[in-house]
């Protein structure tokens, strides 16, 4: 049983939400909060799993409650957002959000966020990948020739990191790397724990903030990404057959 909040200043759209959950046999909504203040007061103690969250609400709003509920190892938080809020969908990753899901989306996709967050993954709706994308795509590239932080991953990591940004998933991982699936997940959560990330949609913002992807460029750039390891500098070319040159 997936056990959710709603943190919503509407009472109707808090009571549409919860219509829709009731109508699914393993999600249970445990409670409701019309503010951040609410919402942290009412997870105290709390078994929550998902915290589905509006962004502009009084006393206390979306951004700064995401932030204090991920500090620590608390429940995953969902953004509930509308076409005008995009602005805010950096920032709220940055905070810690799993993934957003527009407010105008079918029940259906909203539940099956709900259970794709629930079990360690990430989530965007397809019109907010798209303005994400534009939006770093207007940010200055922070140089990235060499990232340090990549020196603990091993190579096949890296091969796994740079399928993640692209936004493959395990299935897809597992049949071009020739890898089990069950493999792939523990690449997967080794990543996790290395990058100092929660989930997929937190690798990708990785990547961006280092400049591993560039305006114009898109996916592509990471094929010309270099890190420093204790053997020198690799760089990484899949664009031919996913070999790897040492660089000198």
């Amino acid at each position: 049983m997936i056990r959710i909040m709603l943190v919503d200043d509407q009472p109707l759209v808090r009571r549409g939400l919860r219509a829709t959950f009731d109508e699914v046999a393993d999600v249970l909504v445990v409670g409701e909060a019309a503010n951040g203040v609410e919402a942290l007061h009412a997870l105290r103690g709390s078994q929550v799993d998902v915290v589905l969250m509006d962004i502009n609400m009084p006393r206390m709003g979306g951004l700064e409650a995401t932030r204090r509920i991920c500090e620590g190892s608390g429940p995953r938080v969902v953004i509930l957002t509308m076409y005008d809020q995009d602005e805010y969908v950096f920032e709220a990753l940055r905070a810690g959000a799993s993934g957003f899901v527009l407010k105008d989306s079918s029940p259906e996709l909203l539940v099956e966020g709900v259970r794709t967050v629930a079990s360690g993954e990430g989530l965007l709706s397809p019109s907010v990948t798209g303005r994400l994308i534009a939006e770093f795509a207007r940010r200055p590239v922070v140089s990235a020739a060499v990232v340090p932080e990549l020196v603990g991953l091993t190579d096949r990591e890296l091969d796994v990191f740079r399928l993640l940004v692209r936004g493959h998933r395990n299935e897809d991982i597992a049949r071009l790397l020739v890898l089990g699936e069950s493999t792939v997940k523990s690449h997967v959560q080794h990543l996790y724990q290395k990058l100092g990330v929660r989930d997929r949609v937190q690798v990708v913002i990785y990547a961006y903030e280092n400049g591993l992807v560039q305006p114009g460029r898109g996916w592509d750039s990471l094929d010309g990404t270099t890190s420093s390891t204790e053997k020198g500098r690799w760089e990484f070319m899949s664009a031919a057959g996913d070999t790897r040159r040492a660089a000198s």
